[in-house]
């Protein structure tokens, strides 16, 4: 696994490529929440190149939206492959979690 972040008009984005599991959730997590700033009103997660992702990672994604919910920060996801977008589908993440077809499209909303 590997994120890379940078910062656009006040939001962070972070491209997360390879596997979350329950061997690197961990490092998943503290890389994520390090990443994030005070100062950051919205957070995109980019997970286009996101292989798979186990319900380990799914729980890192659900501490960071209601940890930025609480400071009255968005969060959203995009670029999700078919498969990974059908887990978080059937998890029902995407009932809680705006979901975009491209960064561009999360930049917009």
């Amino acid at each position: 696994m590997e994120i890379k972040t940078e910062r656009q008009n006040g939001t962070l984005i972070a491209k997360v490529e390879g596997r979350v599991d329950s061997a690197n959730a961990r490092e998943f997590e503290n890389a994520l929440s390090s990443a994030i700033s005070d100062d950051d009103t919205y957070v995109i997660a980019d997970f286009e190149g996101l292989s798979y992702i186990s319900s380990s990672g799914l729980r890192v994604i659900l501490l960071i939206a209601k940890t930025l919910r609480s400071r009255n920060a968005k969060f959203a996801l995009c670029s999700l492959s078919g498969p990974i977008g059908e887990v978080f589908k059937i998890s029902g993440f995407d009932k809680i979690i705006s979901i975009y077809g491209s960064q561009a499209e999360a930049l917009a909303g």
